[in-house]
């Protein structure tokens, strides 16, 4: 990396962590370019240069979150012996990280707002297809180690995730000890049904 990219890629991660703790103090709608400005120095072209958008600003943020929670997963993950273990265990890792992580609240403003661009949609709906393949691969192996029945992987995944979602939504007001009690339960029916076996 040139001494230029090097500029650049500092400057990028400075208007980064100072619009983070913006969007932690504030809430995502109500910090503006503008805020983001006066908190970094840099100019509006200068941000629009890096992010193209606040929206984009706020997606790379996003994406930091992912990477440090798969980093985080990766170093868990071998500890656990079976699918299953992995399952609650990745449970476990949602509430203690995702539920507590300080752009939670800024992160729920973001995805609830209605007016997002067609690229702010594509970025959304990559986000959406890394966690469904994730899951794909975690259910996969579930089946390869005959822990689970045989199944269409791809509907699987899309209940799990919606299943996470809405989990995400319901357990905000929780305490982490309900939260963790409530995502157990849920990842439990989730394996094992409610139905009594007949």
């Amino acid at each position: 990396m040139n001494k230029k990219q090097l500029q650049s890629e500092q400057t990028k991660k400075r208007v980064a962590d100072a619009a983070k703790t913006l969007f932690v103090q504030k809430g995502y709608k109500s910090t503006s370019i503008e805020d983001i400005v006066e908190a970094t120095g840099s100019s509006k072209g200068n941000i629009y240069y890096h992010f193209k958008s606040k929206e984009g600003l706020f997606l790379y943020l996003v994406d930091e979150w992912e990477r440090e929670w798969e980093e985080k997963w990766m170093e868990k993950e071998p500890l656990y012996k079976t699918t299953t273990e992995k399952l609650l265990g990745m449970a476990e890792q949602m509430v203690i990280e995702d539920l507590n992580h300080p752009l939670t609240k800024a992160a729920d403003e973001f995805f609830n707002n209605e007016e997002k661009t067609n690229d702010v949609e594509e970025r959304i709906a990559g986000l959406v297809n890394r966690h469904l393949k994730f899951n794909q691969v975690l259910i996969q192996q579930g089946m390869d180690s005959g822990e689970f029945k045989g199944a269409d992987v791809e509907p699987l995944a899309m209940i799990l995730e919606s299943l996470i979602m809405g989990l995400s939504q319901m357990s905000r007001k929780l305490s982490t000890a309900e939260a963790l009690k409530l995502y157990r339960l849920a990842f439990g029916v989730f394996l094992h049904g409610v139905a009594k076996p007949s």
